[in-house]
């Protein structure tokens, strides 16, 4: 009875971020102005080895690029009847986690390096993945979620090359580190009929290394025109860490240890998707232009999540059933004067959550809507700022999870969030 009460018991699920699923695509201060609108195409800084690596061959001289993100989610859960499997209500604390959302500084580095007219190299030193939430301790879903902190390092050496003057083409490879940490109670004392009186809090913890590549191509017809095309890899995690427990009482400790809920080393394997993006950059004339854009991520590859113990606790799984996504932008790029510009963007980004059965309150994500406004200030001819502000609508999401098979000890559930981004972002640009 222990066993299937908690086979499934712990730990699920993967963290949220600016881009639908746990994607972050903050990776360009300029980009941001535009909503990243046609980045496939843009090629206007070192940045581009991030969303086109094809497009470094379009810059000249030795290009450096430091910048950040000051990420500011918020996702306040209102509970709509959740029940533990005994049909009792979960929220007996009168606590609906307060607001989930943590704000975080996203930094990325960027160098660019002519090595001849035709041939560039570059680096990038970026966050591709991750964000963090946390809800109260004793909140009504804590059985399926407390803390969600994923962090990723992506460094990313790339090179152009430029065939001719309408052709480019360019690619890297990514080293990719990842860290992740997962939080929630288990409601031990349901093996004994004393639901929510004897609970447990677990932690997992685990890290790993991953490998993946860029690759692109840059089309300019005209000397006011470029299409871009670029793919970026998935990268396989294997993360291994351990989990802890502490117990609220002695029999939370006793029930757990008979069923082997115990301190062990864990692991968990996960493949980061690969996405395909197109961009178009037209420039009307000198001072305005226009960027379009879609982007496409294989996040079908989020079937389950499975996370595996050394001791005899059976495996945790949860399933996602996620679809793939895609992702509409359109900015506009005006040219106030020699040193000042102005940008503008908005942007669709599809959820990959199929319904609010397999919605996670560590991802309470949904369809997305961006606006964003930017600008940029030549200090001179070399040195350039450039700041921008994005706000992200996200649809109310919902979850409508039921006390049966892999939720079983985690109860019912069921509620929405009252959820929204907001993202300031300021960099420094350098030319020599």
């Amino acid at each position: 009875m222990l066993a299937l009460v908690y086979s499934c018991g712990m730990f699920c699920g993967a963290q949220g971020a600016q881009a639908s699923g746990f994607a972050i695509v903050e990776q360009s201060v300029r980009g941001l102005g535009t909503a990243y609108a046609g980045s496939a195409a843009m090629a206007e800084d070192a940045s581009t080895l991030f969303y086109n690596p094809a497009g470094l061959a379009r810059l000249s001289g030795h290009r450096l690029e430091v910048g950040a993100h000051f990420i500011m989610p918020s996702a306040k859960f209102e509970d709509r009847g959740s029940t533990n499997v005994l049909g009792q209500s979960l929220n007996v604390h009168d606590n609906e986690g307060g607001d989930a959302g943590v704000n975080a500084l996203v930094p990325n580095l960027y160098y660019a390096h002519s090595l001849s007219e035709n041939f560039k190299m570059g680096i990038g030193v970026f966050t591709p993945f991750g964000l963090k939430s946390e809800y109260d301790r004793n909140w009504v879903g804590r059985y399926y979620a407390v803390e969600s902190d994923l962090q990723t390092i992506n460094i990313n050496p790339s090179a152009a090359f430029r065939i001719s003057r309408q052709w480019s083409i360019g690619g890297g490879v990514s080293f990719q580190y990842a860290e992740a940490t997962l939080s929630n109670k288990a409601d031990f004392g349901l093996a004994i009929g004393q639901s929510q009186q004897h609970d447990g809090f677990g932690e997992m913890t685990g890290d790993g290394w991953g490998y993946g590549f860029n690759l692109g191509v840059l089309f300019e017809p005209t000397e006011s025109s470029r299409i871009g095309l670029a793919f970026r890899s998935k990268i396989h995690h294997k993360l291994k860490g351990d989990i802890d427990y502490t117990y609220d009482d002695a029999t939370a400790r006793a029930i757990a240890t008979a069923g082997d809920y115990v301190n062990a080393d864990a692991s968990s394997e996960v493949d980061l998707p690969e996405t395909v993006s197109l961009g178009i950059y037209h420039a009307f004339n000198a001072k305005l232009a226009l960027l379009a854009g879609a982007t496409w991520t294989n996040w079908s590859r989020f079937n389950e999540l499975r996370v595996q113990y050394d001791s005899r606790q059976p495996d945790t799984v949860m399933t996602l059933a996620w679809d793939d996504t895609w992702r509409f932008d359109l900015g506009l790029v005006y040219q106030f004067t020699g040193r000042v510009t102005g940008r503008f963007g908005v942007a669709y980004d599809m959820t990959p959550i199929p319904d609010a059965a397999h919605r996670t309150p560590r991802i309470p994500d949904e369809d997305r809507y961006w606006v964003a406004l930017g600008g940029g200030y030549k200090l001179s001819d070399r040195v350039g700022i450039n700041f921008a502000y994005l706000h992200i609508f996200v649809d109310d999401p919902k979850v409508d999870k039921q006390a049966v098979g892999e939720d079983l000890s985690r109860g019912a559930l069921v509620g929405q969030w009252d959820a929204s981004v907001d993202v300031i972002s300021l960099n420094l640009a350098y030319t020599f």
